[in-house]
């Protein structure tokens, strides 16, 4: 059997969970089927994987546009597929199309849902109803829905009612934790201006409104003086956020030292060893349907605070692994009491800077649940049964 994983991200080029998914799948299922990764971005060295660039009459266009081109190009190469398997919006046209063409079925997993980002007309502009439309029409015409955790199969219900609910099955993200294990070094952290003796609380994501870098920044003003705080953040969606998070970091180094910015994408091992090190890692995340970076801190034995919303309860154990923060949401995703959610959010990584061993233990409850519930191989072999079923 060939499947044709599509994604808009793979190796170099990763910037979310849904990249490192991809990864990560293609590795495993590789010993089970034979796989082919189409992506976007420049020519990978890897066999196998074949990169896809905008087609040059569309060079000036709306980003949105410019995606749904790159699509046209990867649908075209799925000729001999006998499943083709899209990851997100981005690729999800390329894989309808490719339904269409030869005939062959389409899987998609859904990361993330457009209805529920709202802030993105913020950045694509038009382009927003045009990525909306990619992936209701992918979503509605797909052989079989993959939600990331049952928090996402709700949402595609919600989002989607014409989707008959036996074609949407839950398949968890999952973690290496072979990788992602315990680096107690320090030279990661001095090379960045972290300094080990003293307690710090990290971040690690993008720039986006769904991450809620924000709600962190102004939690952050409460928090003990001791305690430093490590942002592991950059590839901002829009100038607007770039601007304001600029001027909440500004405002916080003017009333507090140790405030670490580090917007360039570090290698892996270095986020590995700032996840360790770290007191607490905090996701003031307001959509996230699974979390995956949740799962990278517990695998590194870090307690974690993170919101309480989409998938994230299904992997952060709420007094186990760690602490969630009750949110009460609009229909934007923005909470509805902003100063009480990052008062919510500044409490509970309060709480866990000033009881080191109860952050401790919940860091060693973590990396257990993540070896024991999240495996790898495990979610290859389902993701093959449902290939298998739709033959």
């Amino acid at each position: 059997m060939r499947v044709d994983l599509l994604s808009r991200e793979y190796p170099p080029e990763v910037y979310g969970g849904a990249g490192v998914h991809v990864e990560y799948l293609a590795r495993e299922l590789r010993s089970l089927v034979d796989v082919r990764v189409r992506c976007f971005g420049a020519r990978r060295e890897e066999g196998g994987v074949d990169a896809y660039g905008v087609p040059g009459g569309l060079a000036s266009a709306n980003p949105a546009l410019q995606v749904l081109g790159v699509d046209l190009e990867m649908a075209a190469a799925c000729e001999g597929a006998d499943i083709v398997h899209s990851h997100t919006w981005y690729a999800n046209f390329a894989g309808h199309v490719a339904k269409l063409l030869y005939g062959v079925p389409h899987v998609v997993t859904t990361h993330s849902l457009e209805p529920l980002r709202p802030w993105k007309a913020e950045q694509l502009g038009g382009g927003y109803a045009l990525s909306g439309f990619a992936e209701r029409t992918a979503l509605l015409n797909a052989d079989a829905v993959i939600a990331v955790s049952e928090g996402m199969r709700r949402d595609v219900l919600a989002c989607y009612p014409e989707i008959a609910p036996e074609r949407v099955t839950v398949v968890h993200n999952g973690i290496d934790t072979q990788e992602y294990a315990p680096d107690h070094g320090t030279d990661v952290l001095l090379a960045h201006g972290i300094d080990p003796a003293r307690p710090y609380v990290v971040f690690v994501g993008r720039i986006t409104r769904q991450k809620g870098l924000a709600h962190l920044l102004r939690a952050a003003r409460s928090l003990p003086p001791q305690a430093q705080l490590v942002l592991c953040a950059g590839a901002p969606d829009t100038p607007e956020i770039a601007a304001e998070v600029t001027g909440l970091v500004e405002e916080l180094r003017a009333s507090r030292s140790g405030v670490v910015w580090i917007s360039q994408m570090l290698p892996r091992p270095q986020v590995i060893q700032i996840l360790t090190r770290a007191a607490v890692f905090v996701c003031p995340s307001v959509y996230e349907p699974m979390g995956i970076v949740n799962l990278e801190a517990m695998a590194c034995e870090t307690a974690v605070v993170a919101t309480a919303t989409g998938g994230i309860p299904e992997v952060v154990a709420d007094g186990e692994t760690g602490l969630l923060v009750p949110i009460e949401q609009g229909a934007d995703g923005e909470p509805l009491d902003p100063a009480a959610f990052a008062d919510a959010i500044a409490a509970r990584v309060t709480r866990l800077l000033d009881d080191p061993s109860l952050a401790a233990a919940m860091g060693q409850a973590g990396r257990r649940r993540a070896v024991d519930h999240f495996s790898w191989p495990a979610i290859a072999t389902r993701t093959q049964a449902l290939y298998q079923s739709l033959k």
